[in-house]
């Protein structure tokens, strides 16, 4: 190598970190930045969720792919619902803040009178032909309300008493009503949001401290009155004693994910989900992906959610708008903080229970307000100063621009320039002359 290739090859090292920083620092980084892992996870969740339940559905109907077409039509209404969520203005989300929760109290409510039990929980309902899971809208409704309310009361929250009233009695009734179902994994799912507003308002830690003690007081209380949390948790501490029957299915996931090793064992190739694990394709499907995928599939799920996280704490970090920044943080809080209590679960550093893993997990309840909110980020993100004024500079999009030639074309608006557009005849008015 001559001198000159050793000094440009030099340059060109020192240049790439550049490069990268330049790509972060682009008005819309945010934007592509949680769009692409979150389309790349769902799309690694239809291809888990079709895996991890061809075995057990092929036996229960003889198709292996009857749970697969479940989630890829919730998947048809979740993206265009996402879209929409995109395009829309900040307002519409504040104005949805209120109705949102009112109607996710509702549905806690007659989940518990009118639901049916699955696994000695009843969490869902029938709407309709679907099953819903009331317990799902309560996390989105409780960001958008939580952030509209400190938002209203921005001047306000040097004072601790605004800052906590209204919004943790709201917050543990919402708790309450899903723990009489009951579901911990959803309400610790819940606990998140309020952790995120907390702290994007800027709760000293001290406080945290204290309602963190005040926390795990209550959650321990919970777990002693309840027989069946309290075997879960003696079996977490001493799973080899109990693994014919509390313990079954967390060691099954353990299992799962050391026959695993590097690099799995192939995509489909599981063994575990021939019936040995419980739940595959729902709050155990991280267990199989590190079967199949292996430490690196696993690795690489996480790397996902890094990225997601890190796309949307920039967002909160850069939104000028008070409600963008606190819904964006309890968002951001909501959806990481489910999936790192879902992988805890699965590979043993807290007791069981049933969380699912957001944008993986088999749930159209779930996937729907998932991607609502991903949706209202990336409304957030483009709503950023310096990424509104790069979308103003770019124009309108391609398909933007198709549809307004099509309005202007078919006669809703003044014709388009350039060619092929449609001529229309004026008739001309008579002169005075012509009249005479």
């Amino acid at each position: 190598m001559t001198t000159a290739d050793g000094h440009a090859a030099r340059a060109a090292s020192r240049s790439r970190p550049a490069a990268r920083a330049s790509l972060l620092t682009r008005p819309l980084a945010s934007y592509y930045l949680l769009l692409s892992s979150t389309l790349l996870l769902v799309a690694l969740g239809l291809f888990m969720v079709l895996s991890a339940s061809s075995v057990t559905e092929f036996a229960k109907s003889g198709s292996s792919f009857t749970l697969f077409r479940k989630q890829l039509l919730w998947v048809g209404i979740a993206l265009p619902l996402m879209w929409v969520a995109v395009h829309l203005p900040v307002r519409v989300f504040r104005r949805l803040a209120y109705p949102v929760l009112l109607g996710a109290v509702v549905l806690l409510i007659m989940v518990l009178v009118i639901g049916f039990e699955v696994d000695g929980a009843t969490r869902w309902m029938m709407v309709g032909p679907f099953s819903v899971q009331p317990s799902e809208f309560a996390k989105l409704a409780l960001a958008l309300w939580g952030a509209d309310l400190l938002a209203r009361k921005a001047k306000l929250l040097h004072q601790w008493k605004h800052v906590f009233v209204p919004l943790l009695p709201v917050a543990t009734l919402l708790a309450l009503l899903i723990i009489l179902e009951p579901d911990m994994g959803t309400m610790m799912a819940l606990l998140c949001v309020v952790v995120g507003l907390l702290w994007v308002v800027g709760v000293p830690m001290r406080v945290f401290a204290l309602l963190s003690a005040a926390l795990v007081a209550i959650l321990a209380g919970v777990a002693v009155s309840s027989p069946y949390r309290y075997d879960r948790i003696t079996a977490w501490l001493d799973p080899e004693a109990h693994a014919s029957n509390n313990a079954y299915q967390a060691i099954q996931g353990k299992i799962a994910i050391a026959q695993g090793g590097w690099f799995g064992v192939g995509p489909g190739a599981s063994r575990q989900k021939w019936g040995a694990l419980p739940a595959s394709q729902t709050d155990y499907i991280f267990g199989i992906i590190g079967e199949e995928l292996g430490l690196v599939g696993t690795l690489v799920v996480v790397l996902l959610f890094g990225v997601l996280a890190y796309a949307g704490i920039r967002i909160a970090m850069r939104s000028v708008d008070p409600f963008c920044r606190y819904a964006a943080a309890a968002v951001t809080c909501w959806i990481v903080g489910q999936a790192v209590i879902n992988i805890a679960v699965v590979v043993g550093l807290v007791p069981v229970t049933g969380i699912p893993l957001p944008l993986i997990s088999f749930g159209g309840s779930s996937l729907l307000t998932t991607l609502f909110a991903v949706g209202m980020l990336a409304a957030f993100a483009r709503n950023e100063p310096e990424a509104a004024a790069a979308l103003a500079a770019r124009g309108p999009t391609a398909v933007r621009r198709a549809g307004r030639w099509a309005v202007r074309y078919y006669g809703f608006g003044p014709a388009p320039s350039g060619p092929g557009r449609r001529r229309t005849r004026t008739r001309r008015s008579p002169r005075r002359s012509d009249a005479a």
